[in-house]
This record gives C-alpha cells, sequence and structure tokens, in this order.
C-alpha cells in the first residue's frame, strides 16, 4: 500500500488536477472539501494514516491557516504543503512560521509538486527516525512510536499496551528479524519502568560454559580465570527490564537456576555465599517452538509456563505488506543521512517491487538491503535498478542476464543482474525499422503527452515546451490534435 495524501481543497476542478498528478506519482489519494475535514480524518483511528496534506489556504469553514494553528494545538505532526492562488511572501512566511513545510502557487506544475511531496515525505521519514532512535537510546521508546498500517500490528500494540501496565512475564515469539526486541523495548517504555536499565541477553550467543556467570554472576576467584568480581545481567537488569532473546538456546542446567530466579526473585552468583535479591522484568523472545522443545526434552516444561504467561506472537514482514512502504521510507531517509548521500526518496517502481517481495529475512533483510541501494545509487532517488537481487525474483520485472563473451573462460561466480525499466513516457528516437524518426512525428508526440501532462493548461504547456501559445494553437491544428479550450475551461484554475 502507497503513503496516502490528502488533499483540501473546495474547489473541485482544482481537487481532480491534484488527485490526477499524485496518483500518477503513484501514492494513494484523499479528498476533502475543508479544514475541519482535514482534522477530522487526521485523527480518524479506524482509518490508514494520512502521509501528508495538500492543503488550500482559502476554504470556507476554515481556512488553511486555521488549519495549520489547530494541528499545533492537538500536536498533529503530519506534514503539510499549503497551496494559494496569490503566493504573497507574507502569506508563505505565516504558513511557513504556522508549521507548513512547503507551499506551491496554483495552477502547480506537475514537476514542482512531485518534487515538494519527496521533499516532506523525506524530511518527515528521517525526523520520525531520529526521534525513534533518541527514544530507543534512552529507554523511552513507546508502543505508540511503533508506526503501522497492518490490522495484525496493531493487535500487537493494543496486546503490548496491557502488558506494560502489569510485570506479566511476556514471551514475544516470531521469526527472525521481525522486531522482538523492538515491541520488548517499546513495552518496558510503555510501562511505569521507563527509563530503567534495559538488558538485552541474546542466549543463542552465550558461551556454555559461561552461561551461568554472565546471566548470575561471579564472585572473584569462583573458577580459573576470575580475577574480578562480575555482577551479571540480572543484577546489571535491576529495577528496569531483562530481555533473554532466543531463550529456547539456554543449556537445561542453566534453566533450572532461571526458573528458581524466577520463581524466588533472587540469583546466586557463582561462588557466591548468599543470595542477591533482585527486582526485573522478563521479557523473553523465541524464533522457536517452545512446546516442540519441551516435547523433545530440550526445555524444561515448568520454566516454559513460567516464560509463557502473556505471549505475544509478531507476524512475518510478508502478512504485512503494507508496513512495507513507511519501513523502506524511513531507511532510506536514515541511512542516507549517514552516508551524506542527497537522495530524495523511492521511486513508486522500486516501492512496488519491495512491496511484492516475500522477505524472508522481515525487516532485518529490508533493512539491509535498502542500505545496500543507498550505498550503490548513483541518482537522486533510489530505483528498481538498486535492487537486483530483489528484483531478479519478483515476477513482472524485466530482469536480464547477460550472456559471457564467447571466448571467455568459463565464470565461477554470478553475473551481474542487470534491470530494464521501460518508462512508457520516453520519447522513441528511433522507428520501427531502427530509423532515426522524423522531427515532425517527434514534435507531433511531445505536444500530445503536454497536452495530457498538462490537463489542457495552455499557458503552461507553451512554457514548458518553450514556445508561444499560437505557435502552440497552430501546431497542434497543423497535427490534428483537438483544441482543450473548446466546451470547458481549463487553462485557467482558481
Amino acid at each position: 500500500m502507497s503513503s496516502i495524501i490528502l488533499i483540501a481543497d473546495d474547489d473541485p476542478v482544482q481537487r481532480r488536477l491534484l488527485e490526477a498528478m499524485v496518483r500518477r506519482f503513484g501514492y494513494e489519494v484523499e479528498s476533502v472539501d475543508g479544514g475541519e475535514a482535514v482534522l477530522t480524518r487526521l485523527e480518524a483511528a479506524d482509518k490508514p494514516a494520512i502521509a501528508m496534506v495538500i492543503l488550500d489556504l482559502v476554504m470556507p469553514d476554515l481556512d488553511g491557516m486555521g488549519v495549520l494553528g489547530k494541528l499545533r494545538e492537538r500536536k498533529l505532526t503530519t506534514p503539510v504543503i499549503v497551496q494559494t492562488a496569490h503566493g504573497s511572501i507574507e502569506t508563505v512566511i505565516s504558513a511557513m512560521r504556522a508549521g507548513a513545510v512547503d507551499f506551491v502557487v496554483k495552477p502547480v506544475g506537475a514537476e514542482r509538486l512531485q518534487i515538494s511531496i519527496k521533499n516532506a515525505l523525506r524530511a518527515d521519514a528521517l525526523e520520525d527516525e531520529i526521534r525513534r532512535m533518541n527514544r530507543k537510546a534512552s529507554g523511552t521508546l513507546g508502543l505508540k512510536d511503533i508506526a503501522t498500517r497492518s490490522p495484525e500490528m496493531e493487535r500487537i500494540i493494543r496486546l503490548g499496551e496491557r502488558a506494560a501496565k502489569s510485570t506479566i512475564p511476556v514471551l514475544i515469539e516470531g521469526e527472525s528479524g521481525v522486531g522482538k526486541e523492538l515491541i520488548a523495548r517499546a513495552i518496558q517504555g510503555a510501562s511505569d519502568r521507563r527509563g530503567k536499565p534495559f538488558v538485552t541477553v541474546n542466549c543463542g550467543a552465550l558461551p556454555e560454559n559461561l552461561v551461568e556467570s554472565i546471566l548470575f554472576g561471579h564472585e572473584k576467584g569462583a573458577f580459573t580465570g576470575a580475577t574480578e568480581k562480575h555482577t551479571g545481567k540480572f543484577l546489571e537488569a535491576n529495577g528496569g527490564t531483562l530481555f533473554l532473546d532466543e531463550v529456547g538456546e539456554l543449556p537445561l542446567e542453566t534453566q533450572v537456576k532461571l526458573l528458581r530466579a524466577l520463581q524466588e526473585g533472587e540469583i546466586d552468583p557463582v561462588g557466591g555465599k548468599r543470595s542477591i535479591k533482585v527486582d526485573i522484568r522478563l521479557i523473553s523472545a523465541t524464533n522457536q517452538n517452545l512446546i516442540e522443545l519441551v516435547k523433545r526434552g530440550a526445555f524444561r516444561e515448568d520454566l516454559y509456563y513460567r516464560l509463557n504467561v502473556f505471549p505475544i506472537s509478531i507476524p512475518p514482514l510478508r502478512s504485512r505488506r503494507d508496513d512495507i512502504p513507511d519501513l523502506a521510507r524511513r531507511f532510506t531517509a536514515r541511512f542516507a543521512a549517514e552516508e551524506g548521500r542527497k537522495l530524495r526518496g523511492m521511486s513508486s517502481e522500486a516501492v512496488s517491487l519491495l512491496t511484492r517481495y516475500n522477505w524472508p529475512g522481515n525487516v532485518r533483510q529490508l533493512e539491509n538491503a535498502v542500505f545496500r541501494a543507498v550505498v550503490l545509487a548513483e541518482g537522486d532517488e533510489l530505483t528498481v535498478a538498486e535492487f537486483p537481487q530483489i528484483a531478479a525474483q519478483v515476477d513482472g520485472f524485466d530482469v536480464r542476464i547477460p550472456p559471457a563473451p564467447a571466448a571467455a573462460p568459463p565464470v565461477t561466480q554470478k553475473e551481474i543482474v542487470r534491470i530494464e525499466v521501460r518508462d512508457p513516457n520516453v520519447l522513441r528516437l528511433l522507428d520501427e525499422n531502427g530509423n532515426v524518426r522524423r522531427l515532425e512525428d517527434m514534435e507531433a508526440e511531445s505536444i500530445r503527452f503536454a497536452l495530457a501532462h498538462y490537463r489542457g493548461q495552455m499557458s503552461e504547456m507553451a512554457r514548458r515546451l518553450g514556445i508561444g501559445r499560437s505557435t502552440l494553437y497552430r501546431k497542434m491544428k497543423d497535427y490534428g490534435l483537438n483544441d482543450p479550450n473548446e466546451g470547458m475551461e481549463t487553462d485557467e484554475v482558481a
């Protein structure tokens, strides 16, 4: 699902023109005819989120400046591009001070509007990603910071909000890369332990002979090499949250001690003489089927029921494809900033490609794919060409693998996959026989395209084509193109 752009204008002709342009850019569109309707739509909890608003400044019920003021009052951060028929400098300054991210003057050209939309979405994605990273670092990331369009993820967030109101043990299940740690951090950020220690332990990466020491700590001299006292992860998380990732990888011997620590609220450091009381919130995560491990004797049944008090199962990314466009744009904005690349964002074709791929590695794989694309990008936006491995596995994309030269030795590594994307709007220079086309044929095709692209706005067409209006009318007559001003007014838009 593409980003939804809300158009607010009381002029039905202007609304239709904007709707057509925005859809051509690859976004979804909703329209309203007044300022109050803008606020109602932005606050509608039962509808998909609006990515951006194109707002007319002059409307009958609540004008554009009034809408901007209400957005600030209600702390709504949706980016807004304002449009005005006058474009006075005072109006523009007032709108930008009120919170607009950009402005356009009616009638706006397609190129100007597209650039404005991409810049606004890029800036919003980067700001959102920076806020999320800062809150994650400070331990204040909450469930409301997880933006999603998926009904399944909305259900996960509601479950997390309930879990956050108590200290009940939570078991988060899901494939690798779906974001189990993110949900765990958000649960703490929404609880009364917000800002307290959040200690992560990857149980699958613990050396078997040091598991107990890492979890529960050890005294100096407790074993060979123990030259210093070590507090352990339980004590590090005291007062906060302990997150045991891949908990199914814990050895059976350690599971016994973990069960006692959870039941008694105290730990026994290796080599210690007495138990130590701890106050932790335990959240576990696994990508395995723990009940199957229990049946095989690889996981203690009593520990399983102790951990699986409040289960939360996160769906894979392929089951919530509506989230892919927003995730991809956020990753693009972040990596472009980190790598110092000036990217406006991602083309609609690239978004369509990513949305149709199954992502076996889930969000982590998507993040890494976007990182690679940002590094490889040569233009000012990411296109299908930056995702060759993905395109090779998705039907509907023209993927060609060039053959090796006949005299070349056998190739032992994979050939580079080249992507050919045919744009129907590109002017052909050659005819079907491979000869250069006549100038008048290409001129007629250019005028025909401009006529459709600018919706018959003759002044705009003449300016963009670099010719006078009278010349344009004459050429249209010569090429047998209809006069758009016959029977309707399309050249002047309020």
